[in-house]
């Protein structure tokens, strides 16, 4: 970075000013930054198992209201990826007491999927797990005081071929 701008790493030090909000999963093959490949201080980023949005999580309502209310960020971004062993776990019915609470909120949002589908593909389940979480952002009472003329956008990392899909 510093061949590219020499002063690249004291402008970090002045402050940030990112356009994006970023809900990730905390995977350790899905970076934000590096997989869409903004530089560093584009992206406020919250990360968890499943790139969950839960109203009760106080972790996740501090960086969505600081992003929002201070920041001013330009976007949201729930980003969630194929493979994902949040989704696996829940769909599939794993149990660990250490994950278990987590794990149900991720059952939640699952449960929303078209329940007439028989066997639903990993994809599909991932798929409607961004969507879902777009959604609870959307009703997110921080989001419904804060950023409601802030565009919230699904995308989806396919860890097999680097591919961010769009989601509606």
């Amino acid at each position: 970075m510093t061949k590219k701008d020499p002063q690249f790493f004291s402008k970090l030090g002045e402050g940030q000013t990112p356009s994006f909000f970023v809900v990730s999963c905390c995977d350790s093959r899905t970076c934000p930054s590096t997989i869409t490949g903004m530089p560093l201080g584009e992206m406020f980023t919250h990360r968890n198992i499943a790139n969950q949005v839960i109203e009760e999580d106080e972790s996740f309502r501090a960086s969505l209201h600081y992003a929002l209310d201070v920041l001013k960020v330009n976007y949201v971004i729930v980003l969630g990826h194929t493979r994902c062993g949040g989704v696996l776990a829940a769909s599939t019915g794993v149990q660990h007491e250490s994950m278990d609470g987590w794990l149900k909120h991720v059952r939640a949002s699952l449960e929303t999927f078209d329940q007439s589908k028989k066997d639903p593909e990993a994809i599909e389940l991932e798929e409607h797990n961004v969507r879902q979480q777009v959604q609870n952002v959307k009703n997110h009472p921080v989001y419904q005081r804060k950023g409601q003329d802030v565009p919230v956008i699904g995308l989806l990392f396919h860890l097999e071929s680097g591919e961010l899909k769009w989601l509606d």
